[in-house]
């Protein structure tokens, strides 16, 4: 799944062609995603400048005066950035295209349909899928005051309180995996039992992970590609994200896997207490 870095590293790409450009149409192949795409999106788009396009945790959001266009990759999904004069015909689960006034077309590709394309008219920051969103682990709204304020009395683990959207938004298992490893903090230990300079560590942590993978076009696990095509190189960096068995690259003890929440945990019983 495309996590906040692999996100941001679309948003990067994609904003300079379609800040400033008219859409032309919007073609829907496919409405059937995790929610249905307004079937009158075409009419609503058609002539609309897009002003900015931004992100907010894992939501690509295009903002177009009279309202927002609400994009969410899922599991699967893809843009890419198809030149002016381009002819490639859309594959199966090529769902929907936005086609700009200079001819530039970005296309929606999501092959297990997890993802979204939503508009709304309202102030975005209220809609449902964003409105209870934590702090954005990039900005200074995210610190490590507030991190230790926010799991005090919480019983659950500190890996599974990171991704919590509604502490912070957008943390993922493999960045939530890789910043507990540099900050040396065993995934496992009570978000609660957590001193202050062990929650700035961490944020501060967090912050260099995301920084890091963003500069390295993401990670590509599966088939993640940027808006040109290209793949992410942060997997050739992973610590402990799926690295079970291998030596520690700091102290040499074996790294382990668990299971919290559904999601699997990588960590250095040595390096991490």
């Amino acid at each position: 799944m495309p996590e906040l870095p692999e996100v941001e590293v679309i948003r990067r790409g994609i904003a300079p062609h379609l800040e400033g450009r008219r859409v032309a149409c919007v073609t829907i192949r496919n409405p059937n995603l995790r929610w249905p795409v307004p079937s009158d999106l075409n009419k609503t788009l058609r002539g609309v400048t897009i002003d900015k396009v931004e992100r907010r945790a894992k939501y690509l959001l295009f903002g177009c005066g009279k309202g927002t266009l609400i994009l969410h990759l899922g599991m699967s999904g893809s843009l890419r950035l198809l030149p002016t004069g381009a002819t490639t015909v859309p594959e199966k689960h090529d769902h929907a295209d936005l086609t700009l006034d200079n001819g530039m077309t970005l296309r929606f590709k999501d092959p297990r349909r997890f993802g979204a394309i939503l508009w709304t008219s309202i102030d975005v920051m209220r809609h449902p899928l964003l409105a209870q969103l934590g702090p954005e682990p990039l900005t200074e709204a995210f610190n490590g005051y507030l991190l230790y304020k926010r799991t005090r009395n919480r019983s659950a683990s500190i890996k599974e309180v990171l991704m919590n959207s509604r502490i912070v938004a957008g943390v993922g298992n493999i960045y939530a995996n890789e910043a507990l490893f540099r900050a040396g903090i065993n995934p496992m230990r009570p978000a609660g039992g957590l001193e202050l300079i062990e929650c700035e560590k961490l944020v501060q942590a967090i912050r260099e992970i995301l920084d890091i993978a963003i500069k390295a076009g993401g990670s590509s696990l599966r088939d993640f590609v940027d808006s040109s095509g290209n793949p992410g190189y942060f997997q050739q960096q992973y610590w402990v994200y799926r690295q079970t068995g291998l030596p520690c690259r700091k102290c040499g003890t074996n790294i382990l896997q668990a299971r919290q929440g559904q999601r699997s945990t990588f960590y250095c019983p040595q390096c991490q207490k």
